[in-house]
C-alpha cells in the first residue's frame, strides 16, 4: 500500500533518528538500511526539500534530521515523499455519486484516514522507544531486564 520509496525514506529517518544528532554518511545509511545508493541520494534530496534533513558536504558533513525525532512524525515523512491519496470523489467518476462515495470508496477512504491518523500521532522517538523487542533496523533483539 505504501510505496517503496516511502519505505526507505522512513528506514532513513529512523536510522538518523537512532544516530542523532551525529550525521551520517550516505553510504552508511544506504548499507543499513539496505536502501540502494543512487535510490537513497534521490530520496534524501527530497527529504531535504520538505526540510526533514540535513544535508551537509565536506569534512563533518553527512546528513542528519532538520527536525527532533520528537516531533518529526511517520505522517510528516511520508508526506514529504510520496502522500497517501485520499479520495474525495467517485474514481470512476459516475455521474450519479457525483461527489459522494460509494459504500466501498467510502469504507477504502476511511482507512486511509485511520492510516493517516496512526502515522500523525507517530513521532521517530516514539518508534524509537517502543517496548518491541525487535530494534528497528537491527538484527539484535532489545536486552530483556529479567
Amino acid at each position: 500500500m505504501l510505496s517503496q520509496t516511502v519505505e526507505y525514506a522512513l528506514r532513513a529517518v529512523v536510522h538518523l533518528a537512532m544516530q542523532a544528532p551525529v550525521p551520517q554518511t550516505t553510504a552508511s545509511i544506504a548499507e543499513v538500511t539496505q536502501v540502494p545508493p543512487a535510490y537513497l541520494s534521490k530520496v534524501l534530496q527530497g527529504l531535504k526539500e520538505k526540510n526533514i534533513v540535513h544535508l551537509q558536504r565536506g569534512i563533518g558533513g553527512g546528513v542528519s534530521l532538520a527536525q527532533p525525532p520528537e516531533t518529526l512524525t511517520i505522517l510528516d515523512v511520508v508526506n514529504a515523499v510520496d502522500p497517501i491519496k485520499r479520495i474525495s470523489s467517485c474514481p470512476l467518476n459516475l455521474k450519479a455519486h457525483g461527489t459522494r462515495l460509494c459504500a466501498l470508496h467510502f469504507r477504502m477512504d476511511r482507512a486511509l484516514q485511520s492510516m493517516e491518523d496512526a502515522f500523525r500521532a507517530t513521532t521517530l522517538t516514539d518508534l524509537l522507544s517502543d517496548t518491541n523487542p525487535s530494534i528497528p533496523l537491527c538484527d539484535k533483539p532489545r536486552a530483556t531486564s529479567e
